[in-house]
């Protein structure tokens, strides 16, 4: 990278990256726990759906409690731009429990979605030193940097 400074634009651009992916990840965790069947229903449904593998049902069941909760917090954590550094690698975490439950699934379209997610998670933690916002810098005007 060169010594130049990011501009304010190249800032706003990564900040609103992490908002969206921060809203992503608040949107699950929100959708799994708060409607439909709710979080246990989330929790019966992921046993059901991973009774193919050779993980314990049990440990399943546990996962199925934690991962939407886990989302939740890196998702309000996102969007807040609270400890970044730390919910991006919560959030890596995240992703290689799931990748190891969706490879024993053998789900390939799956996976790919998760590797999808890493590479935005790559992206924003590579990033994040250089280009992250504060709020107040955010709504600065241009012109002010």
């Amino acid at each position: 990278m060169s010594d130049q400074l990011p501009s304010i634009e190249q800032r706003r651009a990564y900040v609103l990256f992490r908002l969206l992916t921060g809203l992503d990840f608040f949107g699950h965790g929100f959708a799994r726990i708060f409607t439909g069947a709710h979080l246990s229903g989330f929790a019966q449904g992921m046993v059901k759906s991973m009774a193919s593998t050779p993980l314990p049902s049990s440990l399943t069941l546990a996962s199925g409690y934690a991962i939407p909760c886990v989302e939740l917090l890196i998702g309000i954590l996102l969007l807040l731009g609270l400890f970044t550094r730390y919910t991006l690698i919560l959030a890596f975490l995240l992703m290689f429990v799931l990748m190891f439950g969706i490879t024993l699934k053998q789900d390939w379209s799956i996976a790919m979605q998760q590797l999808m997610y890493g590479l935005v998670l790559f992206l924003l933690l590579f990033a994040r030193e250089r280009y992250d916002l504060s709020w107040p810098q955010f709504f600065r005007r241009q012109d002010s940097f």
